[in-house]
């Protein structure tokens, strides 16, 4: 009896061990570096309960600036990227580190001020203009300054506008979107923000959209997968299974349907 349980115990330990070994390698995990616009927005919150529940996969978030997602994915560290800066991208695929990008969504960037406007940039003709304005009147500029996506679209924009952002009042704080909405709102200055961040903190900032419109601000994102040559060990199963959810009718449906206080703050842009 004694050797029978002895037996029973060892076949159950063996029977284990597959099971345990594939936990331990992460093959049930799909580790993703994304941008804060869409943790801090709450949309990934919104998305991947659905994802995990039909595919049994667990998605890990490493939410931060574009430029460090990139590198996550450059260093092998993540299976899949969800950024939002088309130059940055590209060169991270045709340097051979992304494979198969797939436009997913879009939504905007608006610029933030005090709702006195006191570099008048309401009216301005385009959202380069509307930064020379700022520059112009060393108005207070938050900028998040962390390599992030709208980090780079803003600095596009002062490049557009041919002015050095190193003006009096410019900070550059190297934080995310939230904290750079918060101190801009403390500080009575303008920011560049995300739509979908804006519209999650909006309740929390003494901040108008005061531009917006320009189609030079249009935000769009892409989910990439890592080079299975340079990085074969990583979950390209997982993360395959991701990014064709996140393009299937149903992934993007639910990107459609995401609403905050009635309105919603991304556009799926997926075409086949």
């Amino acid at each position: 009896m004694i050797k029978f349980k002895h037996l029973a115990a060892t076949l159950l330990l063996a029977c284990a061990l597959p099971t345990a070994a594939l936990a331990h390698e992460g093959n049930h995990v799909v580790k993703l570096a994304t941008t804060t616009s869409t943790d801090n927005s709450g949309l990934l919150a919104y998305l991947l309960p659905t994802f995990e529940k039909e595919s049994g996969y667990e998605v890990q978030v490493i939410a931060t600036g574009t430029g460090k997602a990139l590198r996550h994915g450059r260093n092998g560290d993540v299976d899949v990227v969800m950024t939002h800066a088309p130059a940055a991208e590209a060169k991270f695929v045709s340097d051979g580190f992304g494979r198969e990008p797939r436009q997913l969504m879009a939504n905007d960037f608006v610029v933030l001020g005090p709702k006195d406007d006191p570099a008048g940039i309401r009216d301005a003709a385009n959202v380069v203009e509307a930064f020379a304005k700022i520059a112009e009147t060393k108005t207070p500029f938050v900028s998040r300054g962390d390599e992030s996506g709208t980090h780079m679209k803003e600095l596009a924009i002062w490049e557009k506008a041919e002015v050095t952002p190193d003006f009096t009042g410019y900070a550059a704080i190297g934080q995310g979107m939230g904290p750079a909405m918060l101190t801009a709102s403390e500080m009575g200055a303008y920011v560049l923000a995300d739509r979908g961040t804006y519209l999650a903190f909006m309740d929390k900032l003494d901040l108008d959209v005061v531009y917006e419109g320009d189609k030079t601000l249009l935000n769009p994102y892409q989910v990439i997968l890592i080079s299975e040559q340079k990085y074969p060990d990583l979950n390209h199963e997982g993360a395959q299974a991701f990014s064709d959810w996140l393009v299937s009718d149903e992934g993007q449906t639910m990107i459609n349907s995401f609403r905050i206080n009635g309105m919603p703050l991304f556009k799926a842009t997926y075409q086949q």
